[in-house]
């Protein structure tokens, strides 16, 4: 398909805001229903799936968003005269067509959609099940919003697919595709890269730690790792495993107040550590708990030798997305930042920041773990790559 201008790309930017309060009630009544129907008891994919008035405000934000964003697409980004008279530049570029499968979440019809639209790619989008009536309703705004300024519907396209049919798409796809992108739990992102056929990016998977140094200041800490577990345990920037220095003052005392407290939360705290006031945490033996991301009201707790031992553990445990060091301590921070292997690292700040809003990128597609073609927060600024043009008159290489 051709180009669309800035222009068109953004009339229809436009229309989706408008299209999606025009179904606000109808879209939250059928996801009442979804809600209903949802079975299996997974407290993080229920949250994902839930869509109310804030969710709603939220879709039309993430679309104003990347609206008042600046188009990605034909900026310079090297040039050079070569000596015999050609003028060579290399400018950003779409990926052409991009599949983003996804579970569970139906705002990202729309947030990861308008990111990717507005980057200059086709997108196809595949939802989960449980989803099935809310995606149809929110791209069936797109179709509406594309046919009211002219353009194919062929830019958004819903694969409504059960699991043997994706499958064989992803072998086998009937159409070119230049990127996936898996949005959800380990489940999900290892099938799509056993069965796909072109470049995935990986995205989602968090088991985040926090790691609380000699020189931290424990109700900064506290504070820390309260909010990274508590505010949103569907979240892949959710905090999952703690490491406390066991040489940090009073560390039986501070590490049973943090227990309990979390306990009082209704969070299932594990640890090898016994509590001075009563509150007895769940003891854990196998290392495989280290690797789990619990997307849950549940966090590990455990005593570390010392900051290279911390980061020895995170490194080879955590899902590279982000880690946190409470420390006042400048060298230690820059030391832990430096040599943990990780997304996004923190120094005295809470895991949930690594998100391209609070990052200053706005709307996101997904949160990367890879290290190509991008690490962190997709925004609209990253969904690009590269083309190179040369231009000459006559010029051939003797």
């Amino acid at each position: 398909m051709m180009m669309l201008t800035t222009d068109q790309k953004n009339d229809i930017l436009k229309s989706m805001v408008t299209n999606v309060e025009a179904i606000r009630q109808e879209l939250i009544d059928n996801n009442t229903a979804e809600l209903a129907a949802f079975a299996g008891g997974d407290k993080a994919m229920y949250d994902r799936l839930k869509v109310n008035d804030a969710k709603v405000d939220e879709m039309k934000k993430s679309l104003r968003d990347v609206l008042d964003k600046d188009d990605p697409i034909g900026k310079l980004i090297f040039n050079y005269d070569h000596p015999n008279g050609m003028q060579v530049e290399n400018r950003t570029a779409p990926f052409g067509s991009i599949l983003i499968i996804y579970e569970s979440r139906p705002d990202v019809t729309i947030e990861a959609a308008s990111i990717a639209f507005k980057s200059g790619n086709r997108i196809l989008l595949k939802g989960g099940k449980e989803s099935r009536k809310s995606n149809l309703m929110l791209v069936d705004c797109w179709h509406k919003a594309l046919a009211e300024h002219g353009q194919p519907k062929d830019w958004i396209q819903y694969l409504d697919f059960d699991r043997v049919a994706t499958q064989e798409f992803l072998r086998n796809p009937s159409q070119p595709l230049d990127l996936i992108v898996p949005r959800g739990g380990d489940g999900l992102i290892n099938f799509v890269k056993q069965h796909a056929a072109c470049p995935v990016l990986v995205s989602g998977r968090g088991n985040n730690f926090v790691y609380v140094h000699t020189e931290a200041d424990w109700r900064k800490a506290e504070s820390i790792i309260r909010n990274a577990k508590l505010t949103k345990i569907s979240a892949c920037n959710a905090v999952d495993k703690v490491l406390v220095d066991k040489d940090f003052p009073n560390f039986n005392e501070r590490v049973s107040t943090l227990m309990s407290g979390l306990m009082k939360e209704k969070v299932e705290v594990y640890a090898n550590i016994d509590s001075s006031n009563g509150s007895q945490p769940q003891p854990w033996e196998k290392d495989d708990i280290l690797y789990e991301e619990f997307l849950d009201y549940k966090i590990l707790i455990d005593q570390t030798d010392s900051i290279e031992s911390a980061i020895q553990t995170i490194n080879k445990y955590s899902g590279g997305h982000s880690a946190t060091i409470v420390t006042e301590d400048k060298e230690a921070a820059k030391i832990f930042m430096d040599s943990v292997d990780a997304a996004a690292v923190y120094q005295n700040v809470s895991t949930r920041f690594t998100d391209g809003g609070q990052m200053g990128l706005g709307a996101e597609l997904a949160i990367s773990t890879d290290k190509l073609h991008h690490r962190g927060p997709l925004g609209l600024d990253q969904l690009v790559t590269n083309k190179w043009y040369v231009y000459g008159d006559g010029q051939i290489r003797e």
